[in-house]
């Protein structure tokens, strides 16, 4: 799985390099499209069914998401401008298994506001990992996480979560980033050999989303941004291990 994480950093790194006000969404999915190419790396979220009964199965390698986008927005003729922020989601797998990751990205110069549930969303990521070591149950990590982000004002998306991830994408189990009524049902333990996507989606108001008429774009319902932060980690005898350690960072 280091080789497929790899990859997906490289993937945000390309991405990273090209984001500025002025650039469109889809040109930034080309680009990483010509680079899973390169490698003869399979894209995960191309063609993926949609979710929506009669929707079309997802037209991209990346979800690029901006400001109230939540998750699974679709690239496109959308230019970014300065001050929004920029969710990024794309995955691939690589001489058969798999790696995840998203982060959100700052479009030049961003409000104090923005900057700041950036900050929390990347924080209540690495909190996790952490917890995720210490922890004998993910509801202790759940918990955690989502106190961090209440505490900070934010709202915790409830209707996606993250998952599992091996030679397939989604496996199970579920991964919350909060405590729900069926968490007794959905707990697991957390053992070595165990490699989770975890993705932390911080709202700056209500906790609330919806999905617009594309069948895939999901928005916060009072329209405030959103972000999405996500690594594949895996937990060894020695600790968590971030597979897609670097994404989020400039390039070397």
């Amino acid at each position: 799985m280091r080789d497929a994480c790899g990859l997906v950093v490289e993937a945000h790194r390309l991405v990273r390099s090209l984001i500025q006000p002025g650039i469109t969404t889809g040109e930034l999915d080309a680009a990483v499209v010509e680079l899973y190419r390169r490698y003869d790396a399979e894209p995960l979220f191309l063609g993926v069914p949609c979710p929506a009964e009669g929707g079309p199965p997802f037209p991209a390698v990346t979800c690029i998401s901006v400001n109230e986008e939540v998750v699974h927005g679709i690239p496109g003729r959308r230019k970014l401008v300065e001050g929004d922020i920029v969710s990024v989601d794309t995955g691939a797998r690589l001489h058969g298994w798999c790696g995840d990751s998203a982060w959100t990205y700052p479009v030049g110069k961003v409000a104090a506001d923005r900057q700041a549930i950036l900050d929390a969303g990347e924080e209540v990521l690495m909190l996790a990992i952490s917890e995720f070591g210490r922890r004998s149950r993910w509801s202790e990590v759940a918990g955690e996480m989502e106190a961090f982000a209440l505490s900070r004002g934010y709202g915790v998306v409830r209707d996606f979560v993250g998952h599992a991830i091996g030679r397939e994408m989604h496996e199970d189990p579920q991964v919350p980033n909060f405590v729900g009524d069926d968490m007794a049902e959905q707990d697991f333990l957390l053992q070595p050999g165990l490699v989770l996507a975890i993705e932390p989606m911080l709202n700056g108001g209500v906790d609330e989303v919806e999905v617009l008429p594309d069948g895939w774009t999901v928005v916060t319902e009072d329209r405030q941004p959103s972000v999405h932060f996500e690594h594949t980690v895996a937990l060894t005898a020695e600790g968590p291990v971030i597979l897609t350690a670097g994404v989020g960072a400039a390039s070397p």
